[in-house]
């Protein structure tokens, strides 16, 4: 399948999960290229950069950078330039996520260089205000995630919901071509489910699907939801 992205979406965030690097990664990718296939669904991953060439190797599905920086070419060791990510294969990249925090400034100039490098860009956000601070820099996506419910299993369409409904107004009242993601202990399609139903036009999971026992029935249960 082409590397397209298209709504709504499941986007993995594999992390450093040892359940999802190396080979392990591979095949996690591979299982949502058959969930996709199954289904029609658009399922995206963000592997470790190590795990990134093997992926598209083996598979068509969109992959993500977990993070670039906003540099060139030139003198910049241990970054992450853009460039590269798009070479290897990435159709976009995750931008200040809660465990790489950035701030307003380096958003908006990672925005910018990750729009130089044609790689769509998803800010991860953790409050209203936030989400209405980085609108104006017109990122593709942005994702309501609030730290204190990430990976704990209570999804924050459930346990916050005015957060993802308010993100979704403050957001599409500066900007409305942005889409609305949201994150934070999404763990079933019931909680995916609510997530659309308050505005979101899809996910970004990670432990949920990563640790679950099988990631395939995660994956397949997550995409019939947007189906039902």
């Amino acid at each position: 399948m082409p590397s397209i992205i298209s709504y709504p979406l499941i986007l993995v965030n594999l992390k450093t999960y040892s359940e999802a690097m190396g080979k392990k990664a591979v095949e996690l990718a591979e299982t949502a290229e058959k969930v996709h296939n199954e289904t029609g669904v658009c399922i995206a991953i963000a592997p470790q950069t190590v795990d990134i060439p093997p992926i598209i190797k083996a598979t068509g599905i969109p992959v993500f950078a977990q993070h670039v920086d906003p540099v060139g070419h030139g003198k910049y060791t241990g970054h992450i330039l853009p460039e590269a990510m798009a070479e290897a294969g990435c159709v976009g990249t995750l931008i200040s996520h809660s465990e790489r925090r950035l701030e307003l400034e380096t958003i908006k100039a990672t925005i910018d260089r990750a729009k130089e490098a044609e790689l769509t860009q998803v800010v991860c956000v953790d409050t209203i205000t936030r989400g209405r601070q980085v609108a104006p820099f017109s990122p593709d996506a942005i994702a309501i995630e609030p730290p204190e419910l990430i990976g704990t299993g209570t999804p924050v369409s459930k346990a916050k919901p005015e957060i993802v409904s308010g993100s979704v107004e403050e957001v599409h009242r500066v900007n409305p071509k942005i889409k609305v993601l949201c994150g934070a202990g999404i763990t079933c399609g019931e909680d995916f489910t609510a997530a659309l139903s308050l505005g979101a036009e899809g996910i970004l999971v990670a432990s949920g699907v990563v640790k679950a026992e099988s990631p395939y029935e995660k994956f397949l249960e997550l995409a019939n939801a947007i189906k039902a």
